[in-house]
């Protein structure tokens, strides 16, 4: 548990990087990150909007195991919400482009794949 208190996101963002080191961790980030997209555009194409209401399950599970079974550290989302779903975007579009990696090496992360 942290005693941080970060007053911006600029600051918040090496420890949310930092809280997600291994690469495992950011590896089921990601999946459940892609389940929340393949969710939204399967609730839009097919006219079932209650779909949504499953995207913050589909993206916590993941992020969540990560967490409690290969990081073994408490989720961010539990003491910074907006901040912590903020840099998941955050994290998946850097990774998606290949930019993760020197924002990983600020933060003081040994990368290694997935980035």
């Amino acid at each position: 548990m942290t005693t941080n208190r970060f007053t911006s996101f600029d600051e918040f963002w090496p420890y949310y990087l930092q809280e997600h080191a291994k690469p495992r961790t950011r590896a089921l980030h990601y999946l459940g990150t892609t389940l929340v997209f393949a969710v939204a555009i399967y609730a839009i194409v097919s006219g079932q909007l209650w779909w949504l209401l499953s995207m913050p399950v589909a993206g916590y599970f993941f992020a969540w195991l990560a967490h409690f079974t290969v990081e073994k550290n408490r989720p961010a989302t539990f003491t910074y919400p907006g901040w912590s779903l903020a840099a998941d975007f955050k994290m998946y579009f850097l990774w998606l482009t290949g930019r993760l990696e020197p924002e990983l090496e600020r933060a003081g992360v040994q990368s290694s794949a997935p980035r």
